[in-house]
């Protein structure tokens, strides 16, 4: 937990604040200027003037949302003012913009008149696409979130309400599905009955709890037919048919408590009376109404989640109101109606039965993370959150009729969600749909290993590739039913007794015999080396494509393939190289892997395959020959030979646009580029990158991927007859799938 200092220097450090404004559209010439405003603004003025939707078109309204507040409620802090709350609406507006990519204006709003308010926020509908109200104490914030959605044809969305309802009651659904339990059979309490415990009790309605099940208590004990004390109209709505009247007295058989109320709420004692397997989403911040420990020191039984990030089954508004906003705005709709919130329940309540990836598993220090009492409820930091409850979201307003710009192909939908999350995986996706076009055999010698299986049942899932995994079947088969996975029918091959074994030790014997191999050390190594077996099952046709090395050094994995399958004819060797991805560009460095100190001719060679490579994931390459001189300046063995690669590279690829010997900032840089050397082919605009010497190419890589922040894809093998890639240790699951779809396409093209 941070202190108090650390939280002022955060928001007080450097630039203030949190957000700012940046600009999408260049404004650096008088011609730029002419363009942004006047007089070349006022033609899409005028398409707008003419058809108000058009403002979707040109303008920022559609990915645009207004975090409203009056600081009435702000956290736990109580009325604290709209100043004062102006922190955590930039903070909003951080978490919309970091999971979703939804731009935000905070709009702090200084009047506790509910139709002052109501006016305020509706004459503001022409700038936005949606309104989310933030922070408005009830019973205010219902009639003001009614009134708007009566008012206005944007999605208006309190998430105090519906943002804590939406993740409690995609948790209950699944806690409900462990212990076996039908939804119209439950019996709930919920504590609290201001904007989050009324609108979790409405939903839980929604989801099927009966409603003669469901009891609300606040502060003064029950919310009961006939009681006076301290109603309003959203109260009444909910009010029971009982004889309980105190919250020690609805706990007695309750299957689920949801606590929107306050530190210490429900007792030991309470718990104790519950019923079997009680559910208990324990919700008040920063302290709930009694901690994980102290629930199961009372219960084994229990199933518990809080609001707080140091405890399993976090309920995070975070994983709601990005994403629904998400697919609000690009559907442009209307509302944000029952449809929609429920899809959004149904689509997280699955996506928590799915294998977490390991990125979600090192942001919680490589815990275990798996469907179950300790995990009814994604991660917050899960990144696919976007990819399911967007696409539900969008689904559902359009099946709902609530919207303007219905989407036409899902799938591409997706894809450019799963675009906003980085340019690489926006490019591997372009390799991936080539890869399910027509899926190959990879085979995978670490079968046993869990990142494999689980990059598996992804491949499978997806239809990327065909996996072959080697190893003991037994014990394969033990860890996929242990892992929770669905291979089934995934091709399993056990060296030790496979009827290929005898056919592939002949075979590797004729190979090898005249440079050293024994019959013996054949059949020692096809029996006992899975990557030599894989290798034989590539080169024999047994198998498309190989990808091993999770647990083996970089060595043991390449020396099999290269003894059986070898390099591609007319090649010196072969070549290894890295996709390198930031935020603006793509490019290639090679070679960063396998040719420690290479000749022109090798360098040539690594030249013209990299920019095939480039070529797979539909980039027009531009080669840069790199050195320490620029095109002569200084006359060296190093630098003549980069001039004598380069010269081969035109000679024997002379439609490749290439040049060299050049500095690496030359390389990326137009206007030096222009002013110094105009005669050069590239135009300081290279994205293959040539390094004269592994070092050089090692070194730079890895700088740029920490330093720089760029994702790398790798290392990417040229040169060999058939497909055989080369996993790192460090890889996960992402890693591994992305390779296998380097290596299905590798194969297409082999075959082709």
């Amino acid at each position: 937990m941070s202190n108090k200092q650390d939280a002022l220097d955060y928001h007080s450090k450097g630039r203030k604040g949190k957000i700012e404004v940046i600009t999408t559209k260049p404004c650096a010439t008088s011609r730029d200027l002419s363009l942004a405003y006047s007089p070349g603004v006022a033609e899409p003025c005028l398409e707008i003037e003419k058809n108000p939707n058009d403002a979707y078109k040109y303008t920022a309204k559609g990915n645009l949302v207004a975090v409203v507040s009056n600081g009435t409620a702000v956290l736990g802090l109580g009325d604290i003012g709209a100043l004062a709350g102006k922190p955590v609406m930039e903070g909003k507006g951080v978490l919309f913009k970091s999971f979703a990519d939804v731009d935000v204006f905070d709009i702090e709003l200084d009047t506790k008149d509910s139709d002052e308010l109501i006016r305020t926020v509706k004459l503001l509908e022409p700038t936005f696409g949606g309104i989310n109200l933030e922070d408005i104490k009830g019973p205010e914030c219902f009639y003001i979130e009614e009134e708007l959605q009566k008012i206005m044809s944007i999605p208006v969305f309190h998430d105090d309400q519906h943002g804590t309802a939406i993740i409690s009651a995609a948790g209950m659904l699944n806690a409900l599905e462990i212990i076996g339990k039908k939804v119209e059979e439950a019996k709930i309490v919920v504590n609290g009955a201001g904007a989050a415990g009324i609108a979790c009790a409405n939903l839980a309605i929604t989801m099927g709890i009966d409603k003669n099940n469901v009891i609300l208590c606040d502060t003064k004990g029950v919310i009961y037919k006939g009681r006076t004390a301290g109603m309003n109209e959203y109260k009444e709505r909910l009010a029971a048919e009982t004889d309980a009247r105190t919250l020690e007295d609805a706990m007695v058989d309750a299957d689920i408590f949801f606590g929107v109320s306050a530190k210490g709420a429900l007792t030991p004692e309470m718990l104790k009376t519950m019923a079997k397997d009680p559910i208990v989403f324990a919700m008040a911040n920063p302290d709930p109404e009694i901690t994980p420990p102290d629930a199961k020191a009372v219960r084994e039984d229990v199933i518990i989640g809080t609001g707080r990030s140091d405890y399993n089954n976090q309920v995070n508004n975070v994983l709601c109101f990005p994403f629904l906003f998400r697919g609000a705005l690009d559907t442009h709709a209307s509302a944000i109606n029952d449809e929609m919130k429920l899809a959004c329940v149904k689509a997280l309540a699955e996506l928590a039965k799915e294998d977490v990836p390991d990125s979600v598993r090192k942001a919680y220090a490589g815990e275990e993370i798996k469907f179950g009492r300790e995990y009814l409820i994604p991660k917050p930091f899960d990144p696919r959150v976007l990819l399911h409850v967007a696409p539900a979201v969008a689904q559902a307003a359009m099946d709902s009729g609530v919207a303007r710009r219905p989407i036409e192909d899902m799938d591409k939908y997706r894809e450019r969600l799963e675009a906003m999350q980085g340019r690489s995986k926006e490019i591997m996706r372009t390799l991936i749909n080539k890869a399910k076009a027509a899926p190959k055999r990879v085979v995978f010698p670490e079968g046993e290993e869990e990142k494999v299986l689980r990059a598996c049942q992804v491949l499978v899932d997806e239809g990327i590739a065909k996996p072959v995994l080697l190893g003991n079947e037994e014990e394969i088969r033990a860890r996929i039913k242990f892992l929770n996975l669905d291979l089934d029918d995934i091709d399993i091959i056990d060296p030790m007794n496979s009827t290929k074994r005898a056919e592939y030790i002949d075979a590797f014997f004729e190979m090898r015999q005249r440079k050293g191999a024994t019959r013996a050390e054949a059949k020692r190594l096809i029996k006992k080396n899975r990557n030599y077996y894989g290798a034989m099952m590539v080169h024999r046709g047994d198998g498309d494509a190989l990808l091993s090395g999770v647990d083996h050094h970089y060595p043991e994995t390449i020396r099999p393939a290269l003894e059986i399958i070898g390099k591609k004819e007319g090649l010196s060797k072969v070549h290894g190289a890295y996709m390198m991805v930031t935020k603006k560009n793509v490019t290639f460095f090679a070679d960063t892997t396998v040719t420690i100190e290479p000749t022109a001719e090798e360098l040539a060679e690594t030249a013209i395959l990299t920019a095939e490579k480039a070529t797979h994931f539909e980039i027009e390459p531009r080669v840069a020959m790199l050195s320490f001189s620029n095109f002569g300046s200084a006359l060296h063995p190093l630098t003549l030979k980069v001039k004598r690669a380069t010269a081969l590279v035109n000679e024997w690829a002379p439609d490749l646009v290439v040049d060299g010997e050049m500095q690496a900032n030359v390389a990326l840089d137009p206007d030096l580029m222009e002013k110094q050397y105009p005669f050069s082919k590239l135009k300081g605009n290279a994205n293959v990158f040539v390094f004269p010497d592994l070092q050089s190419g090692n070194i730079s890589y890895k700088l740029l991927n920490k330093l720089g922040g760029a994702e790398s894809v790798g290392p990417i093998l040229m040169g060999m007859k058939k497909p055989v890639h080369v996993l790192q240790r460090g890889d996960d699951v992402a890693d591994i799938v992305n390779m296998a779809a380097v290596a299905v396409v590798d194969a297409q093209e082999a075959q082709a």
